[in-house]
């Protein structure tokens, strides 16, 4: 759906694609590759992020281990 009738342009949407792809919950985890590996899906827009340390980084390592370890449990009984 991303190429015109003489299938040329595809290189130029194959991220758009897979970007799509990957921000799209999968029915086996019930949640997108982006929030499976990141705990999180994708800012998109262009907020600018703050600079300096940030505090909760302990936080975010043991949410992405949670969700990764749900998405195990959840794709072995698939």
């Amino acid at each position: 759906m991303f190429v015109d009738h003489c299938q040329e342009q595809w290189p130029e949407w194959l991220g758009t694609t897979e970007f799509a792809y990957n921000n799209k919950a999968h029915m086996g985890t019930k949640m997108s590759p982006f929030e499976a590996n990141n705990g999180q899906n994708p800012r998109i827009g262009f907020k600018l992020r703050k600079k300096g340390k940030y505090k909760g980084t302990a936080k975010f390592a043991e949410r992405i281990k949670k969700v990764q370890e749900e998405a195990k449990v959840v794709l072995a009984k698939a």
